[in-house]
């Protein structure tokens, strides 16, 4: 759904602020000391050696739209990185839409734990990002990383019906971000916020504007601490609509006005926008050093773009889920490999901290996984605590696991709205909810999920069902109930 772009008129207290900028703008920019002097718990010299971390993720991106993952699009720069890295043929969002995939990246945890059950509607709702998690941000910056969020936000910005935190309270030194998409399409947006200051109409498109951003903030971050580690968490808007490329490169794809073109032109341009900041990460001579992740938030909303897989953006079919995943670490993880485990967003925090050798909480339920041993050829070594898990009120499957090769679905056992609007409202009722239409699919042998055979394996539906059944009791224990609050009022276990 199109973001509505309401009035960003209750501004947070931010105490690390870029002065506006654009392009050419972005040039020459200061940052205050108090941004650089990022509180650390271990000590500068163990900071300094640990890898920069990249964080690439496109919004609404099919599992087949780029190169490397046979799709339809020039993508080279993208399929550099999975020359030089590892790519997943299994790789899943966390949500088969945006705000909860993108929760779920940033914490570790089913996004019903942190606090988001659908797309997020600042203006109607109070659902946001919770204040409690533990972000991938706020791990690394208490190791001693510079850190910046840019580009859509999508986790619940405050409004004046609602108090929300802002990007900053969630680890972020530096924002630069939307509410949800670039308004009014991806060519010249008008809605860009920085650190809680609405930047007003920009000229270009939103992947080349946000790796401006990002290049300058790089600039200026190395002039004032060389040596310190860094953490760029860089959200694309594309391919998601509406959509807008230049034209030079949307008739390599077909007519200018032709839709499918023009989704793919917002890809390609992606792609030479990551270039560019791969080439700042050269020039910086910092590439080699730096981690990087690139995936989608979910699948692709075109039927055209899934690899054939069944159903798309918005339902826990595998086309809804099943996105790009690439690693990549020059000397630490192993390069030109495709890993065919199971994986996901969810494990991207766990296995950013296990390969940076960062402690996470043990009293907080991570329900990732560290990717560690796959990335580093020692796949027989890497055991999954608990099965992939999704759950969205509008898909239909409701809910759906993935153990190994298999995929077990379901659908409510109560009568629930499939709207694309979440109302709150609906909370209680999916807590307490139950499931039933239990079907089956080998994945190894039928990847598009044609043929049920839940009645050939009766005992391994079981099981399945009762893993299911356990990690959804232990996620809605965990989940807040947003109409039980009243105004403005935050949950009390924020």
């Amino acid at each position: 759904m199109a973001d509505t772009h309401p009035q960003y008129t209750r501004l947070r207290p931010v105490s690390r602020r870029i002065a506006c900028l654009r392009r050419p703008l972005l040039s020459g920019i200061l940052f205050a000391a108090g941004f650089l002097l990022a509180a650390s718990t271990s000590p500068a010299a163990e900071s300094a050696s640990r890898p920069n971390v990249v964080m690439l993720l496109a919004d609404d991106l099919g599992y087949q739209d780029v190169g490397c993952y046979d799709g339809p699009v020039e993508t080279p720069n993208i399929d550099s990185l999975a020359k030089l890295g590892t790519r997943f043929s299994d790789f899943y969002s966390g949500c088969a839409v945006c705000s909860p995939s993108r929760a779920t990246l940033i914490t570790g945890r089913h996004h019903i734990r942190a606090g988001v059950y659908s797309w997020i509607h600042d203006q109607s709702q109070k659902s946001h990002l919770l204040l409690r998690e533990n972000t991938l941000a706020e791990i690394l910056k208490d190791a001693g990383y510079a850190t910046a969020h840019i580009g859509k936000w999508h986790l619940g910005l405050p409004t004046d019906q609602y108090d929300k935190p802002t990007p900053d309270q969630h680890g972020f030194d530096h924002w630069f971000a939307t509410w949800n998409n670039a308004n009014p399409s991806h060519r010249n947006p008008n809605n860009f916020i920085r650190n809680g200051e609405p930047v007003g109409q920009l000229e270009g498109y939103s992947c080349q504007l946000v790796v401006d951003e990002a290049i300058d903030w790089l600039g200026a971050r190395d002039a004032a601490e060389e040596g310190q580690p860094f953490f760029l968490n860089l959200w694309f808007h594309e391919p998601h609509a509406p959509i807008a490329a230049p034209e030079a490169i949307t008739t390599q794809y077909g007519k200018p006005n032709d839709k499918a073109a023009i989704y793919s032109g917002t890809i390609d341009n992606t792609d030479h926008a990551i270039g560019r900041l791969l080439a700042e990460l050269d020039r910086l001579d910092a590439r080699k050093n730096t981690l990087i992740i690139y995936a989608s938030d979910n699948g692709s909303y075109r039927d055209d773009r899934t690899g054939g897989l069944r159903g798309r953006k918005g339902v826990n079919w595998e086309g809804g889920i099943r996105v790009p995943g690439i690693f990549v670490w020059p000397d630490h993880i192993d390069a030109g490999v495709v890993a065919s485990d199971p994986a996901g967003l969810v494990d991207v925090l766990p296995t950013v901290c296990g390969l940076l050798n960062l402690k996470t909480d043990p009293n907080v339920h991570l329900d990732g996984s560290d990717l560690t041993p796959v990335l580093q050829g020692k796949p027989e070594q890497f055991t999954r605590h608990q099965p992939l898990f999704w759950h969205l009120q509008k898909s239909r499957p409701i809910v759906a696991i993935r153990d190994g090769r298999y995929s077990l679905v379901a659908d409510p056992d109560y009568e629930l709205s499939t709207s694309n609007m979440f109302q709150e409202a609906w909370i209680p009722k999916i807590r307490s909810g139950n499931y039933t239409n239990f079907r089956l699919f080998d994945l190894q042998q039928d990847p598009k999920q044609t043929t049920d055979i839940a009645d050939q394996h009766p005992e391994l539906v079981d099981e399945l069902k009762k893993k299911l059944l356990a990690i959804n009791e232990s996620i809605m224990r965990d989940g807040t109930d947003w109409s039980a609050l009243k105004g403005k009022n935050r949950p009390e276990s924020e």
